[in-house]
């Protein structure tokens, strides 16, 4: 099983942060490589069950399921129902942690998934660059910060 992995500092509060993060149909608002978001059916995006189906930049579609979400702990987890990608048992994590020494956040996006061994390091630079690090970097500009 292979793993992607991103992190950032956002010099905002963990509150703020998750605040943006949490809609599971918010990411068109502050993540670049997504075109359009919809929440299938078109119920409540924080209900575990639901799928969002996500429109990319290069038009390829993605359907996510939300697995998980814990306020508590400020994550959500979703797994991939279908995409282009050439993987399997794909499962994410975002995940926003407070810096309790200067008030800004600490912010993980990783995920487990298996593909062939001739995809999956390709699959890896796409996840943790492609999709989480630019992720980030637009959610922290959405932030102002």
């Amino acid at each position: 099983m292979a793993k992607s992995y991103a992190s950032a500092v956002i010099e905002a509060s963990a509150e703020q942060v998750w605040q943006a993060v949490r809609d599971f149909n918010g990411l068109v608002v502050w993540h670049p490589g997504i075109r359009a978001s919809e929440i299938e059916g078109g119920g409540p995006a924080d209900a575990v069950g639901c799928v969002r189906h996500l429109t990319l930049g290069d038009g390829a579609a993605v359907r996510e399921r939300l697995i998980a979400l814990d306020d508590v702990d400020r994550s959500y987890t979703y797994e991939f129902v279908t995409s282009p990608f050439p993987v399997r048992s794909y499962r994410a994590t975002i995940r926003v942690a407070p810096i309790t020494d200067t008030g800004h956040s600490f912010v993980e996006w990783f995920a487990n998934f298996d593909a062939d061994a001739a995809d999956e390091q390709r699959m890896d630079q796409t996840f943790a660059q492609g999709v989480y690090r630019t992720g980030l970097n637009g959610l922290r500009e959405h932030l102002g910060r």
